[in-house]
């Protein structure tokens, strides 16, 4: 009878843990900005196999995409902890679980601490040194840099602190090869003049969270015509960007296709927004900003392996 009620006794807390314990990891998956990172290492990844003809070393897209995805959730957490005051008095961030308290800034710190030891014992010891040096440098550009300083001090932080942003592509290159190519510094400046009109259109939506919490957003600091007129301007220097792996003969025709299309669709919002001020046309060119990326990086991709694709349906 007591082993019995013992049992149940053991049943009823365990039942009542779980979910608790549950809910703990979802906020420490929450601080790594999930999303976000599958992002960076979805373009990581696309880095790794054009930099070379042939198939990319099962090690090495393993080992690197983990190492890669590490030091951007590193980044992300200590992003939650330089932003809590804030991200409490935003409300696109008021369930983040710093600014709700469910985990410590102490338990955060040492957190981020271990992902971003793991992501350089990983890339050293499993990938090459200079992956490891120039994963190291974003992180610290993101984590640091521009969450600590640049956010805080200049409208045109997104611009400057957009070079940790665009690194993963060039991360994902050296991974393979080993050394910096003129190429993957494509993929870069495609990923750097994407970030402001991104984010920009979400600082339009967002504007009135981003001055409750005095942040210099340019919506904030140069109104929002001023701000829909740059996105407007990036999103050209984005469409000419995107045309230079085609120019380049780094992609052929399915690549340049995607990439005219992809482009105009983003100038269609980019245009729009100079006569048509609703905030849901901006929330509309941010998740379209998304797709694009995504797109775009598919199409080169697609283009790639276009001759291995080709060769497979002749034969």
């Amino acid at each position: 009878m007591q082993r019995s009620q013992t049992k149940l006794e053991f049943t009823l807390r365990e039942q009542a843990l779980t979910p608790i314990i549950t809910a703990y990891w979802r906020d420490y998956l929450m601080l790594c900005k999930p999303k976000i990172v599958a992002m960076i290492v979805f373009t990581a990844i696309v880095g790794m196999l054009l930099s070379t003809p042939d198939m990319v070393p099962m090690s090495i897209l393993i080992s690197g995409s983990l190492g890669i995805w590490l030091a951007a959730a590193s980044a992300a957490v200590i992003n939650h902890i330089v932003d809590q005051k804030i991200d409490a008095v935003m409300v696109r961030t008021q369930a983040r679980p710093l600014a709700k308290g469910n985990i410590s800034s102490q338990s955060a710190k040492i957190f981020a601490l271990v992902l971003g030891i793991a992501s350089m014992i990983i890339l050293v010891f499993f990938v090459n040194a200079l992956t490891a040096i120039l994963t190291l440098t974003s992180l610290i550009g993101y984590g640091f840099i521009y969450s600590m300083y640049l956010k805080r001090a200049t409208p045109q932080n997104i611009v400057i602190g957009g070079a940790a942003g665009a690194a993963p592509p060039v991360l994902g290159w050296v991974a393979v090869t080993g050394s910096l190519d003129p190429n993957s510094l494509l993929l870069f400046l495609i990923v750097f003049a994407w970030t402001p009109p991104h984010f920009w259109a979400l600082a339009i939506y967002r504007r009135n969270d981003y001055a409750n919490a005095q942040i210099p957003m340019l919506p904030i600091t140069h109104g929002v015509g001023f701000t829909r007129l740059y996105i407007l301007l990036y999103t050209i220097v984005l469409f000419i960007v995107s045309l230079l792996p085609f120019i380049t003969y780094m992609s052929g025709p399915v690549y340049l296709l995607g990439a005219v299309l992809l482009g105009c669709g983003f100038l269609y919002y980019g245009i729009r927004m100079q006569t048509d001020h609703d905030d849901r046309l901006a929330v509309q060119a941010f998740s379209y900003s998304i797709f694009y990326l995504m797109a775009l990086f598919s199409f080169l991709l697609v283009d790639h392996y276009m001759p291995l694709i080709l060769g497979a349906m002749s034969s």
